[in-house]
């Protein structure tokens, strides 16, 4: 679709079914290139970037096969070694595919990846990690060559100055094949890593202390093909969790891991939110009466930057003055100005946005300039008096699966210009 239009005002209700997770899911796809047999991945999204990463896999020699939610890989005996730049420049996730082409042909040629304009996101960390498990680095004009040497990959101490989650799964996945032990102290600790390393366990590798600062993988021979269920998206959960709320509705979200929103749900109920865990699910009721907060987001177990954008949109009706720093991406407030053509009260200095509330928001015209940010515009033309028009929603396909059925299903009053 190029447009999503919004009649709001309408309190959401029903049960929404959360997909399975787009940022567990990317680096599971490019794991199977470790493999030497098929994998059969289940609750696979219908999202543009799924399709992305597959075309990749399918350039580098692998079979994609897709049926409903359910994903067969069929891995190359000899993968091709280069992942051309159109499809790399289109999503960053890409840039996965060079641990395993790593670690299975001791070569790996890639393009520098595309994705969001949410800031600088390097991929140093990524070449430090390999580089110190004996691979020799080469930068040519927006591109990277990786060679794994005479000896092949070594496992060695690898220490990230960041938790970035891609580096730690880069890492992970061309540790499973390397010769030695790898220890990575300060590694990511998200559900998406942890997910990654269950996947390559199950094929036979050995992977521990995944979900904690310290992950140890002890390299293996030969890892094989198994079936495996990705994890829900925590993110896609937030997301709903916020529609009930915004529209003061009553929304049961199901193909959920409350520990994976934990932080965002700590928020919810601080708002005044009534959530609620449920044997199928999350409900929330919402109400139009909230409490202003404040977020700083952080790596995880901290506030999920991928929820800030939406936290946002639900502060401008909030009573009093809410405060968001955002520590993780130094250009991620560009909804802010959305935001402010709907009616909202938003001030920034800095990394810091100072929300003021609460706004009745107006039906506007508006630009999805990134993922999340699109998604907050939606929430917001949900909850806004009149119509709102949502432009550029390839952006919301990236990451949610129809998100325009879902939330139809609920009541909202939405439909979609092709």
């Amino acid at each position: 679709m190029k447009k999503l239009y919004i009649r709001g005002g309408r309190p959401l209700s029903g049960t929404v079914r959360v997909s399975g997770s787009k940022n567990a899911v990317l680096p599971i796809i490019a794991a199977c290139l470790l493999s030497t047999s098929p994998c059969t991945l289940e609750d696979i999204p219908n999202l543009a970037d799924v399709d992305t990463i597959c075309l990749v896999l399918e350039h580098l020699g692998a079979q994609v096969k897709r049926d409903g939610t359910t994903l067969v890989i069929i891995p190359p005996q000899k993968p091709k070694t280069e992942a051309p730049y159109e499809f790399v420049r289109q999503m960053r996730a890409s840039f996965l595919v060079i641990g395993p082409l790593l670690a299975r042909t001791g070569l790996a040629s890639i393009s520098l990846p595309g994705g969001c304009a949410i800031g600088s996101r390097p991929v140093d960390l990524h070449l430090k990690g390999l580089h110190m498990l004996g691979a020799r680095i080469e930068h040519g004009y927006g591109s990277i060559r990786a060679e794994a040497g005479k000896y092949g990959l070594r496992g060695n101490r690898i220490y990230l100055d960041f938790p970035s989650v891609g580096a730690t799964e880069n890492i992970i996945m061309a540790a499973s094949l390397a010769e030695g032990q790898t220890v990575i102290e300060n590694a990511a600790e998200e559900p998406e890593v942890v997910d990654l390393a269950n996947f390559i366990c199950a094929m036979g590798g050995k992977i521990k202390g995944a979900g904690t600062k310290v992950v140890k993988i002890t390299g293996v021979r030969e890892l094989k093909g198994v079936t495996h269920t990705v994890i829900p998206d925590r993110i896609e959960a937030g997301t709903y969790l916020v529609a009930g709320a915004i529209t003061g509705g009553n929304i049961l979200v199901e193909n959920v891991i409350a520990d994976h929103v934990k932080p965002v749900l700590a928020k919810l109920l601080e708002m005044g939110i009534d959530v609620y865990e449920e044997q199928d699910g999350l409900r929330v009721i919402g109400r139009k009466d909230y409490r202003a907060v404040d977020v700083k987001t952080m790596p995880y177990p901290g506030f999920p930057t991928d929820m800030q954008p939406q936290m946002m949109a639900l502060m401008t009706c909030a009573r009093g003055t809410s405060i968001i720093t955002e520590t993780v991406f130094e250009n991620r407030f560009m909804h802010i100005s959305e935001l402010k053509r709907m009616g909202a009260r938003i001030k920034t200095v800095g990394r810091n946005a100072v929300i003021q509330g609460p706004v009745a928001l107006s039906g506007a015209s508006v630009k999805a300039t990134d993922l999340r940010a699109g998604a907050a515009l939606v929430l917001a033309g949900l909850c806004a008096e009149g119509n709102t028009e949502v432009s550029n929603i390839y952006h919301i396909e990236r990451g949610y699966e129809n998100l325009l059925g879902k939330l139809q299903s609920l009541g909202a009053d939405i439909w979609g210009q092709a």
